[in-house]
Order: C-alpha cells, then structure tokens, then sequence
C-alpha cells in the first residue's frame, strides 16, 4: 500500500473511458489536452506545490495519498482505503518499544538495498539521514556511500554534520558545495523535468546529491524523509501546542480578563504587553488556519500581488479550504499534535517533500526509496504515547533516546535544517541568477498572471531588503515561469 503517494498516479474520464498515467502531462499529451487550469496555478502559489487531486491541466487529477479510484459502469469513485487511527499504548515500556523500533529500522533498510547490496544514501547530517547512514553500515558492512551538499552562505551549510555522521560510521563521503552557477545551469531543466509546477526550492541541491551518485555508477539511494513528520521533529508542533494552551483556559477569564486586556488596539501596543497580544491573536485563529501564520500571499495581500483578471478567474479561499477539508476528516479523536502529524503526512511529505525527492532522483536517473517511511514503522508510530513525540517541548524525544548509543551527541542536539537553499541571498549578489529570476519574473508578468509592479517591487526593493524571506516568492514565480515555458509557452490568461 502506498499510503504517502509515493508513486503518482494522474487519471482523467474522456470519452466514457477512464484513463491513467504516472505523469499529469503524459496523460495531457495522450488525451490531447492544452488547457490549463487557472485555479491550480493559484494553489501553486500558495502552497508551493498543486495538491492533490487537482493538476495543472484542466480534467485531469492525481490521485490523493491512501485513496483508491474504482470505475464502473461509466461512473468513478475516488475514496480513501486508509485513514490513520492513533491508538496510543497506555502503560508504554521505553525498553521494548525501542528494541522493536530498532529492529523495524534495521529490516526497512536491508530490504531496500538494491540486489548487488550497492546502495548510496543522501546525508544532510541531520537525525534522519544520520540514522539511514548508520543503518546503510550495518546492513552492508562496508563503509556507506554517503552524499552531502554544502553551500558558501553564511548560515545555510550544515556540512559540519554531515561530516560528523560520516566521521563516525566510516562513510565513503562525497561532498559538493552548489553555486549560484549551478543553479543557473539546473533551473530550466529541474522545473522543466516536474509533470506540473512545483517549488520546493531543496529540488535543485538534491537533483545535485543524485547526479554525483550516479555518476558514481549507483542506481540506489537511500533518503531519511519521514522522521519528522512520523515522531514529531518539526518545530511548528512545539509552537501549536503552546497556542493550544489558550484554548484550555476557561472562556471566562478569556472572555472577560485576558482578550479585554490584550486585544485591544491601545493597551496590545505597550512593549511590554506586545508579546503577550501577538499570541493571543494567533492562538485565537483555529487550526489549521493557523499554522498557515507566515504564507506569504497573506502577508503580501492577493490584491498586490495578482491582476485582477486572475483573481477573478480563482477563488483564494480554495488552498484553506482544502486544507480545512483535510483536518476535518482527520483523526478527531487523537491528540493535537498527532492530528498535525496526519496533516503533515498529506502536505508536507505527499503534496512536497517526496515528489522533490523522487523527482530530482528521476531527473538524475536514480531510484530512490525512504526506509523511514516504512508501513511497519507508520504502524509503529500510531501506538506511540504523545508525550514520547513531544515530551513538553522536546521534539522527538523516544526517536532520539531509542538512538542515543547510536547516533552522535552532536547530531542528536543539531536543530533541524536539511538542504536548505541560500536563493535569495545569492539572487541579490550573483548576477547572472540575478538576470535569470528577473526575466522569469517578468514573463509570468507578461502572461497576466502577476501585476508587472509588484514583480519590479519584489525585485528591486523587497528582496534587497530580506532575501531570505521574500526570496521564496521570487523562488516560486521562477519556477512558474520556467516550467510554464517548457510545457505550456504561449499560455497567456484569458
């Protein structure tokens, strides 16, 4: 069962048939499709990526994670075969729940190892991967094949780690440290390579990780995606669970004491009270609007960014609403912080980090597979006590204590980073990726999507002015563009 839709699958009805492909424009070229649909294009933006079950192409969808199509008798059924049921153990023994965890890790990564047992692995020097190049030793016996990527930015390398992790499991270690220039070189072909347009900015050094390793004469890799999203590694459970505290307190002395005190527009700006506003403000928001506090079409507004011909062509408020869809027939019953796992495993894994895995390996020509995401070690995960995926406000703690004699100390304190990519500090000094953002950036202009102000605003001032922050929109605009001319060059809205 592929319960994190591993593998794509697009389908279509045309012609009283039902029609299938791995590839939404596969699928588009066969059925002779061109139209494209507005409304994907705006999910794109919000999300980064177009989830599921709409495509790019008008008619045609992917199927959603752990969900089945049946057609017959002309009509098609779309339905979930799986839904998770977290069924926390009560009396948890940390001794043996870590022996069976060990020894799921242990068989999920023997099993993937290709039939000459030749298998490299991708190696951030974070837990995950750490812990896949750990087990790649033990497997094999030999030093693993472990390949890293660095960067010259200030605050973005974490190879330290990576070398760290190699240092103590023997690794044969490759190390390649990405320019500006290379991602010139990679960009047109890396979105181009995507059934549809899709912008997590890690595809580029991760394309580079799996063509160094195919160069090598590998065909295997190993990747470390899923910890987090499985044992509670990623910070924004931490910070819920403190907003969720807002809400356990009687609605009286909310009602009565706390908003009158800190919602208010004179006393919620006194410094010292500032904080205290700002989180009752968020706490306020309900989930899972609220962990959608930084997106940045909200912070910059629709109507600055967009034309009005395409806002009137799209509804905004689809992207929350399918992510409201979602929540809701989530695990109700479970702990909050397991019901931001679940969502997790459709948005964050599904809908973004394994099609930047998969897709960058496919472009590279490499198989990928991702022991972490094993269906014994997902089962594993459900009977989990909450307090072992964050006790307090330590992020996975049972995870890091199963692995404390077998991962570095350095490692198991690192905060969370992978193969974050230093775009908008290196678009605002190098020229030539400069030049490259710019005219992407005005041809998604050109065909009516963005307003041309905003595009010469977001480059000339706000990316200038935070290019880590506002270089995630001139990151996505780009690869708009670039996909948009290899797969669809004279669309143009209207």
């Amino acid at each position: 069962m592929d319960r994190f839709a591993v593998h794509s699958l697009c389908y279509a009805v045309h012609d009283g048939r039902l029609h299938f492909a791995t590839r939404a424009d596969e699928l588009a070229r066969r059925l002779g499709i061109r139209e494209l649909d507005t409304q994907a294009i705006f999910d794109y933006l919000f999300h980064h990526c177009i989830p599921s079950p709409r495509t790019i192409y008008a008619g045609i969808h992917r199927l959603p994670p752990a969900h089945y199509a049946l057609f017959e008798n002309g009509q098609l059924t779309v339905a979930a075969y799986w839904t998770p049921r977290f069924c926390e153990q009560s009396s948890a023994d940390f001794g043996s729940l870590r022996d069976e965890f060990l020894g799921i890790l242990r068989s999920a990564v023997q099993e993937r190892l290709s039939a000459d047992g030749k298998t490299a692995c991708f190696l951030s020097g974070g837990t995950d991967s750490s812990t896949v190049c750990g087990l790649l030793r033990e497997a094999t016996d030999r030093p693993p094949a472990g390949y890293s990527i660095g960067f010259e930015a200030e605050g973005y390398d974490e190879m330290e780690y990576a070398r760290i992790a190699a240092k103590a499991y023997g690794a044969d270690h490759h190390e390649y440290y990405v320019t500006p220039a290379d991602l010139v070189r990679a960009i047109p072909d890396v979105a181009a390579h995507y059934d549809q347009p899709f912008g997590n900015s890690s595809a580029v050094p991760a394309f580079y990780c799996a063509s160094k390793a195919r160069a090598d004469g590998y065909a295997r890799m190993l990747a470390g995606d899923g910890g987090d999203e499985l044992f509670g590694g990623n910070v924004r459970y931490a910070k819920e669970r403190v907003f969720h505290v807002y809400g356990q307190i009687p609605s009286s002395l909310r009602a009565g004491v706390l908003n009158p005190l800190f919602v208010n527009p004179v006393i919620g700006n006194i410094p010292l009270l500032k904080k205290g506003t700002s989180y009752i403000r968020q706490a306020r928001v309900p989930m899972p609007d609220r962990m959608q506090s930084a997106n940045l079409l909200d912070r910059l507004g629709p109507a600055e960014v967009f034309t009005p011909a395409f806002l009137a062509s799209v509804d905004t408020a689809a992207p929350r609403q399918h992510q409201r869809a979602t929540w809701a027939a989530g695990p109700r019953e479970a702990s909050l912080v397991n019901q931001m796992l679940a969502f997790d495993w459709r948005y964050t894994l599904a809908e973004n980090d394994l099609p930047k895995v998969v897709g960058t390996a496919g472009l590279a020509g490499m198989e990928v597979s991702f022991p972490l995401l094993d269906t014994r070690l997902l089962d594993f995960s459900l009977k989990l006590p909450t307090s072992y995926k964050l006790k307090g406000l330590k992020l996975r703690w049972f995870f890091k204590e199963a692995l404390r004699d077998f991962l570095p100390d350095e490692i198991l304190a690192k905060k969370k980073h992978g193969f974050g990519l230093p775009f908008g500090p290196w678009a605002v000094k190098d020229a030539a990726l400069n030049a490259l953002a710019a005219e992407s950036l005005r041809g998604v202009a050109a065909r009516g999507i963005v307003r041309a102000e905003f595009v010469e605003n977001l480059l000339t001032r706000r990316l200038r002015e935070h290019a880590g922050y506002y270089g995630e929109m001139v990151w996505i605009l780009m690869m708009l563009e670039q996909w948009l001319r290899r797969h669809a060059p004279d669309y143009r809205l209207g």
